[in-house]
């Protein structure tokens, strides 16, 4: 059976996002391409949309999507990792906060902010993965990078803990994000728990347990590899620019808006992301029918 499409998984915790699509490989066949997009950290759980056969052709254009966190902040306690995955660095007591005290904090990290990432993470410093650097107890003055975080709210679900919900945009660590929330307020904390509620259109609401997944209903929960770009243009084509853009050719779409766009036939099927070129649409990649 031929699998194109993007599975929807809440990946559990323990599990790396590798393992997710290794486990998903093996449910498909170790012969068709599989992917995900946005990688989860083995503590966290939540939305890992998996992509399977020509779809993984899409992974590269969902890192500009928006995404959904929502996090456990543990006032109080700092940590080596920003989460309770590390050793604790710092202890201090924690106030009685007022809402408009917590309010203040979380309106000065909302817009475009300058972020330093965490000393362990992915990123790499002169060929090497910070998080190898620092366990082998090297820790640098990591420059601050902008990120965006279009929405950031807090509940107080205890004395010393947040529960924070985040939109964001890429790049953005909610684990540096819980640290720099612990500094303003003066009493530290870290990342306590963390589960994502959705990447793009894919939400938690629709995931499916990647436990629950069985080979024979793969089919029954793939989606159309069109949602990934659900928030892009649409470029309806009829059967003739079909034809143009499947031989690498231009399209006139009139006054279609934006710098991309996702091109559908008649019938609802991806055939192609198109990039505009001055007055005209240029196929970037051909995808047939998806």
């Amino acid at each position: 059976m031929n699998h194109n499409g993007f599975l929807n998984i809440d990946k559990p915790l323990a599990m790396t996002s590798h393992d997710v699509v290794a486990r998903v490989r093996r449910l498909v066949g170790r012969k068709v391409k599989v992917g995900h997009a946005g990688t989860l950290d083995p503590a966290a759980s939540g939305v890992l949309p998996v992509a399977i056969g020509h779809a993984t052709r899409l992974i590269e254009y969902m890192a500009e999507v928006r995404k959904g966190y929502q996090g456990l902040v543990q006032l109080g306690q700092t940590t080596t990792t920003d989460d309770a995955e590390g050793e604790v660095l710092t202890t201090a007591p924690v106030p009685a906060y007022t809402p408009a005290q917590i309010e203040t904090v979380l309106a000065a990290l909302r817009g475009t902010i300058m972020q330093v990432p965490p000393m362990y993470s992915a990123l790499h410093h002169e060929g090497q993965r910070l998080y190898d650097l620092a366990r082998a107890g090297k820790v640098l003055d990591l420059p601050a990078r902008p990120v965006e975080i279009d929405a950031l709210s807090a509940e107080q679900v205890a004395h010393d803990q947040l529960l924070i919900t985040v939109t964001c945009g890429k790049g953005t660590y909610i684990r540096a994000l819980a640290r720099d929330i612990g500094a303003a307020l003066g009493c530290g904390a870290h990342l306590a728990s963390l589960r994502r509620t959705f990447v793009g259109a894919f939400s938690l609401e629709s995931a499916i347990p990647l436990a629950d997944l069985n080979p024979e209903d793969v089919a029954t929960h793939l989606i159309p590899a069109r949602i990934a770009l659900a928030d892009w243009p649409l470029a309806q084509l009829d059967a003739e620019q079909v034809r143009r853009v499947g031989h690498g050719m231009p399209v006139d779409l009139g006054d279609l808006a934006g710098t991309y766009a996702r091109a559908e036939d008649e019938h609802g099927a991806l055939v192609a992301v198109l990039r505009r070129e001055g007055d005209v649409w240029q196929p970037e990649k051909v995808l047939g029918h998806l």
